[in-house]
């Protein structure tokens, strides 16, 4: 059975970010899909350090959560990521997480992976776009299939803003986000 991974690039559980990532997970699991909410906040995931190992032997040589996270990364065929904007980007620990699946590159782990994002921010246009681009970056780098949200808003992906448990637009972006995800993982399979 298809299976999608949502990442809470948030250090902060149970906030605005993992709502919305919980959200598109539910409609997705309510169309026949396996689903599981990793939240970073919960991990201890360290630095890339830029040693290279990873490209000799496709594992990173540093010893955390990331081993785990990655393998379960690897054997998802859809991947939300998702994160609040810090400064017009992603948090550190979003972007720490991007950068230890390095040894998921060689290995062309994501050729097949349906990529959608997620961004919160404290105004409706708050960086969200920006920070969704990054993510987006991300996905391009590591070869997956990037879908955004779908019609009728059909833009980068979900985008919600302030208490997100209030806000219809970014409630009915991420919904869009999953319905494009399950369509596309079920026409790949």
């Amino acid at each position: 059975m298809a299976k999608v991974v949502g990442i809470v690039g948030s250090p902060r559980k149970d906030g605005n970010t993992e709502f919305l990532v919980q959200t598109a997970l539910d409609k997705i699991q309510e169309k026949g899909i396996d689903v599981e909410l990793i939240r970073l906040a919960d991990k201890k995931i360290g630095y890339c350090i830029g040693c290279d190992v990873c490209k000799k032997t496709n594992k990173c040589a540093i010893d955390d959560d990331m081993q785990e996270i990655t393998q379960k990364v690897k054997d998802a065929d859809g991947l939300i990521m998702s994160s609040p904007v810090y400064f017009g980007d992603m948090t550190g620990i979003a972007k720490s997480f991007i950068d230890r699946l390095r040894p998921l590159r060689p290995i062309h782990a994501f050729k097949y992976k349906v990529c959608g994002a997620i961004s919160t921010g404290g105004f409706r246009n708050g960086g969200q776009e920006s920070t969704i681009a990054s993510i987006h970056d991300f996905f391009l780098i590591q070869g997956g299939i990037i879908v955004g949200d779908d019609m009728p808003t059909g833009h980068y992906g979900g985008t919600g803003h302030d208490d997100t448990s209030k806000d219809e637009v970014g409630i009915v972006t991420s919904i869009n986000l999953a319905n494009r995800m399950v369509d596309v993982i079920k026409k790949l399979s």
